[in-house]
């Protein structure tokens, strides 16, 4: 339906699940880089709580590559709905507005995989604490969104997502 001032159409969405997001869950989430880091102290490296700072925004800017990339192939109109966050528990290139959840699972998908497989490489070039900190945070950093994906298995993909701070929202037209 038009608007006689002039703006956007706007659809009915309806929505069908909403995940939330207990305080319990997001503290046992961030609490994984603390006992990884003791862990690492004892098994790997002392340095390790350095290589984990040093492996944290270089793994954030190759999933925003990654992510960023799988949105310019799939079409410019994709690019502008996500946007780079670093808000809890939604750190690095994540939606900002309703995204299919089609687009969403295929961005997650390419991330997780080509990320996989660019810190297995790296491992071969770089000290093994920092790539270990690397598959690290790349798992973390995905974390949250295959909790999002698990929890919207046997959803129909047409549906739209939206991410808040406090829950996922997941809608039908």
């Amino acid at each position: 339906m038009a608007d006689p001032h002039g703006q956007a159409t706007f659809y009915h969405y309806r929505l069908i699940k909403k995940i939330q997001i207990s305080k319990s869950l997001l503290i046992l989430y961030l609490s994984l880089p603390v006992l990884a880091a003791a862990a690492g102290i004892f098994t790997v490296s002392p340095y390790i709580p350095l290589y984990m700072l040093i492996a944290f925004p270089l793994m954030l800017w190759i999933q925003y590559v990654i992510g960023h990339t799988v949105l310019i192939l799939l079409g410019a109109g994709y690019r502008k709905r996500w946007r780079f966050r670093l808000k809890l528990p939604w750190l690095g290139y994540i939606p900002d507005q309703h995204v299919s959840l089609r687009v969403f699972t295929l961005v997650q998908f390419y991330t997780c995989w080509v990320g996989i497989v660019l810190s297995a490489m790296m491992a071969f070039w770089l000290p093994m604490p920092l790539a270990i900190a690397l598959a690290f945070w790349h798992l973390w950093l995905l974390l949250p969104r295959g909790y999002t994906m698990l929890r919207l298995t046997g959803q129909r993909k047409e549906g739209m997502l939206k991410m808040n701070e406090q829950d996922i929202s997941y809608y039908m037209q």
